[in-house]
């Protein structure tokens, strides 16, 4: 099965919400702790447009296998952005995450971003590993995040210079 990866557009954003519905039910990797619909992941695409980029994984039947985004974040300087990643469960480790931060590092630097952070919660092992995987290293830690639902958690920051 071949991953093909492009800009997302609001046509993407039902499907998108059930891939990361399923990824908040199961629990433990994310922060989010409410299902999402596809009006909420519009709006957030809708945040920021000139400065965000978003991309889907599809196969050659257009099922969505991931997404991620990256845009600003009040908390980081202007030089840098978020970053968020989701992969259908069941499709980890083959290659779909690779191929969308292919596409979402070109973006950062057409969008000028010198660096890219991952906030990662530090019991996500999956999270830690991928993102440790395509270059980012550990800068910080926050400790007893509070997640909506209650839930404390720690997290890892870790950051992709994208300028050497």
């Amino acid at each position: 099965m071949s991953v093909i990866v492009r800009p997302a557009t609001h046509f993407d954003a039902r499907a998108m919400a059930d891939l990361l519905n399923e990824i908040i039910r199961i629990g433990g990797t994310t922060a989010l702790t409410q299902d999402v619909t596809g009006d909420d992941i519009k709006e957030w695409m809708a945040d920021n447009p000139e400065r965000a980029a978003w991309h889907v994984a599809t196969d050659e039947a257009e099922a969505c296998l991931g997404f991620q985004w990256i845009k600003p974040k009040a908390s980081l300087p202007p030089e840098a952005c978020d970053i968020a990643t989701f992969v259908k469960v069941g499709r980890t480790g083959l290659g779909t995450g690779s191929k969308l931060f292919d596409a979402t590092k070109s973006a950062a630097l057409a969008l000028g971003y010198d660096w890219i952070n991952a906030n990662i919660r530090s019991d996500n092992d999956s999270g830690l590993t991928y993102y440790q995987s395509r270059g980012f290293r550990t800068y910080d830690h926050d400790t007893d995040v509070t997640l909506a639902g209650g839930l404390t958690v720690d997290k890892t920051l870790k950051r992709y210079d994208l300028k050497d």
